[in-house]
C-alpha cells in the first residue's frame, strides 16, 4: 500500500506529529511504501533511518494555500497514493480539496477533538478517533457514526527513540511528575495548588514539571507565590520525558480536555502511580480506575487528598505502581499501526469487516 501522512508541520513537542512519525515508520517496517508530506520540522533523520520518504511542503498551511497547494499537488502526482492520512484540520481540508484529481481514499485522525473546527475532520472517507470518548464527542458534533473508527494512540516501542530511556534522572522523593505543554488546557495550576496543599500539611514532597509553553512564566510565578517554590522544579522540554518519569513515584495529568495522552501511556510504561483527570481518553488509558486513579477536572482539593494518601500509605503507592505496569504493553506503536492499516483496507474495500471500535465504558483489551 502506498501511504501519505499529511501534516501542516513536523515540529517536535507536538503529540499529533509524534504519533504520525511513529505510525509512518512502523507502517514502513510492515512493508508499506510510506511518505510523510508536511511543513518543516525536526524528524527528517528519524524518517530516513526507517525508510519513510519525507517531502517538505512550504510552511503556512491554509493561510498560504496558494503556495502550499501547488506543492501538495506535485507531491500527489509523483506519489500516486492509495491512502492520504490527514492529521489535523488544515491537512484534512487540503487533502479533500485535492482528492477530485486523484483516486486516493482520505483518512483523518481526530487528535484534538476539543478544537472548535474538529467537526471538519468528517471530510475523510473514514475518521479515526483516538479514544472512545472522542468517538462519542464527534458523534455529538455531527460526524456520522458509520464513518468513525477507534484506534487508540500508541507510543511504546516507537521509532523516535530507544525502547527504554537511556538514563534515569535522580529525583528527590517523594517525587511527583507531570509532562505537559504549559497552556491552560493542561491545568497545571490545579496541580500546583494541590501540591501546595500537600506541602502545607507538612509532607515534604517535590514536584517536577516537564514541558514548555506560553504559560511558563505565569506558572513559575504561581509556584513562587505558594511559598513552596523551592520544591517545584520546571525542567522545560525533554525529548524523552521517560527519563524523568523513571525516577518518579507519582505521575499526575490534570488536563481539562485530553483525547488520548501519550504522556499518561508513558507514565504507565515507567511504572508510576498514575493520577489523571476524569476527562476524554484518560479513563480508557487507566482502564476506568483499574490501572490508576481518576479525579474531577479542576478539583485541586480532591487531587491533594489523593496525593496525601499515596504519600502516606506506601502499600497503596506500591499497589498503584504495580497496576500501572500490568498491561501497559497494549499501548504499542505496532498495535496502533496494524489497527490503522485495517482502517485503510476498509476504506479501500468497504465490504471488509470494520476495524475494532470500543463501545461504552469497557476496559481496554490487554
Amino acid at each position: 500500500m502506498r501511504i501519505i501522512h499529511l501534516l501542516n508541520h513536523s515540529y517536535k513537542a507536538n503529540g499529533h506529529v509524534e504519533v504520525a512519525v511513529d505510525l509512518a515508520c512502523e507502517q514502513a517496517r510492515l512493508g508499506h511504501e510510506v511518505f510523510l508530506v508536511a511543513g518543516p520540522g525536526n524528524f527528517d533523520a528519524v524518517l530516513a533511518r526507517h525508510g519513510v520518504t519525507f517531502v517538505e511542503l512550504p510552511a503556512g498551511g491554509l493561510r498560504h494555500v496558494s503556495v502550499v497547494m501547488p506543492a501538495l499537488l506535485r507531491a500527489l502526482r509523483a506519489i500516486r497514493p492509495d491512502i492520504v492520512h490527514a492529521h489535523m484540520v488544515a491537512s484534512a481540508i487540503l487533502a479533500r480539496m485535492a482528492r477530485p484529481l486523484f483516486r486516493y481514499r482520505l483518512i483523518t485522525t481526530l487528535h484534538n477533538s476539543f478544537d472548535r473546527q474538529s467537526r471538519l475532520m468528517g471530510l475523510g472517507n473514514l475518521v479515526i478517533a483516538v479514544s472512545d470518548a472522542v468517538r462519542r464527542e464527534m458523534v455529538d458534533k455531527g460526524i456520522a457514526p458509520r464513518k468513525l473508527r477507534v484506534v487508540h494512540n500508541g507510543t511504546v516501542n516507537g521509532a523516535r527513540r530507544s525502547a527504554s530511556p537511556e538514563t534515569i534522572m535522580p529525583l528527590a522523593h517523594p517525587a511527583i511528575v507531570t509532562v505537559a505543554g504549559l497552556h491552560p488546557r493542561k491545568a497545571i495550576d490545579t496541580l500546583i495548588a494541590a501540591f501546595a496543599s500537600v506541602r502545607d500539611r507538612g509532607l515534604l514532597a517535590n514536584l517536577y514539571i516537564v514541558g514548555e509553553g506560553p504559560q511558563e512564566r505565569e506558572l513559575e510565578q504561581l509556584a513562587a507565590a505558594t511559598g513552596h517554590g523551592e520544591a517545584i522544579h520546571f525542567l522545560g522540554y525533554s525529548a524523552d520525558p521517560r527519563q524523568v518519569m523513571g525516577g518518579a513515584d507519582i505521575f499526575v495529568l490534570p488536563s481539562l480536555a485530553e483525547p488520548c495522552a501519550l504522556a499518561l501511556i508513558e507514565a504507565r510504561q515507567m511504572g508510576c502511580a498514575c493520577l489523571a483527570s476524569d476527562v476524554g481518553g484518560n479513563p480508557e488509558i487507566l482502564e476506568f480506575g483499574k490501572s490508576g486513579q481518576l479525579f474531577a477536572p479542576g478539583n485541586a482539593a480532591e487531587l491533594a487528598d489523593l496525593l496525601m494518601r499515596l504519600i502516606e500509605e506506601p502499600a497503596e503507592l506500591a499497589s498503584l505502581r504495580a497496576a500501572a505496569r500490568s498491561g501497559w504493553a497494549y499501548w504499542t506503536v505496532e498495535r496502533m499501526a496494524r489497527e490503522t492499516i485495517a482502517v485503510y483496507q476498509e476504506a479501500i474495500s468497504p465490504s471488509r469487516q470494520p476495524a475494532r471500535a470500543l463501545a461504552g465504558k469497557q476496559a481496554v483489551p490487554q
